[in-house]
């Protein structure tokens, strides 16, 4: 059987009977065609299936429909939801994405500026792996809207997005405060991200008249084994407390199996709160076991991804909201 042949511009022209060049200004808004004649070409567009394209009226415009994504590592356990929530954003706006992962070296961003100033492209979104890792800034090699998303630059005059850090902690201590916890303390990880969630914890608990009993943070890492060893020295310190706010979901577990190693029961003894929304994102289990923090990861995608195609690429830290996570570990 033949293929159909696809409906073409001159086609609806010569069906509505007016020039190409008028059923080309009729289709793209523009405003030197009569109400009328608009009507016609467009109703007819709609009766034959026309379906304009996409790349062609992109680069009458000037642009070529394409946003490169440029991803420091673009597997990563926290990487992959901002690239699909870019990913999601651009191809729901008809925009190509053009992705690049590559190591983040002079040489490597030079060729990449080199291809991509021949693709065309309409923006770059520079994707990295977490806000405690500091990129190079590549802004200078385009001349297209750059944004940067889930990183921190060496650029004061880069446009960064990236979860709300403090708002994670303070969700976590007015949670805590709301469900009867008096004595909290807190277990992170030793870097800038983890300080700045300390720091939002601190707020909460100010707020309600209580202090942070205790901070585990100094030569802490985001991973299980810190977490254990952070609970045990908590409970050899002495000090008492009902609940504490980890600086991830990993810290948490790492904490709670010490503390189960000790008798204590969550949450009734000790409620935990972690940071990331492990079991929705990356264990998609049915239930939830530990309370957490969903930075909505997704979301800092999406923003930067609408900032580049929007052409509104503002210098400075623009923070996604994060929400709360209920799960057992509170109780819930």
């Amino acid at each position: 059987m033949a293929q159909q042949r696809s409906v073409t511009l001159s086609d609806v022209a010569t069906v509505a009977g007016v020039s190409l060049g008028t059923a080309s200004k009729a289709l793209n808004g523009e405003k030197r065609v009569s109400d009328e004649t608009r009507a016609r070409v467009m109703d007819t567009a709609r009766r034959l299936g026309f379906r304009p394209n996409g790349l062609a009226r992109s680069f009458a415009r000037g642009e070529s429909g394409t946003v490169a994504v440029l991803t420091q590592m673009a597997d990563a356990t926290w990487s992959s939801p901002v690239l699909v929530g870019a990913a999601a954003h651009l191809g729901a706006q008809g925009k190509a994405v053009l992705l690049l992962d590559s190591a983040f070296d002079r040489r490597s961003i030079q060729e990449n500026a080199d291809d991509l100033h021949a693709r065309r492209v309409d923006g770059v979104i520079v994707i990295g792996v977490g806000p405690h890792h500091v990129l190079p800034s590549v802004s200078a090699d385009f001349d297209v809207p750059v944004a940067y998303a889930y990183t921190a630059t060496t650029s004061a005059a880069d446009a960064i997005f990236t979860p709300d850090e403090r708002q994670i902690g303070v969700l976590a201590g007015e949670h805590l405060v709301e469900i009867g916890r008096r004595r909290v303390a807190h277990i992170g990880a030793d870097d800038r991200p983890a300080l700045t969630r300390r720091d939002g914890l601190a707020a909460a608990l100010e707020a309600a008249g209580l202090p942070v009993v205790a901070t585990l943070q100094e030569g802490g890492t985001w991973y299980e084994p810190w977490g254990r060893v952070a609970a045990e020295q908590l409970i050899a310190s002495g000090v008492k407390f009902d609940a504490i706010f980890c600086g991830n979901d990993h810290i948490a577990r790492g904490a709670e199996s010490a503390l189960r190693s000790h008798g204590c029961r969550i949450p009734d003894d000790v409620a935990l709160v972690g940071v990331d929304n492990w079991e929705g994102v990356v264990v998609r289990q049915g239930g939830r076991h530990l309370t957490s923090i969903n930075p909505e990861l997704m979301g800092v995608g999406a923003m930067a991804a609408s900032r580049v195609e929007q052409r509104s690429v503002e210098a400075g830290v623009h923070l996604q909201p994060c929400h709360l996570v209920l799960g057992e570990t509170t109780g819930f």
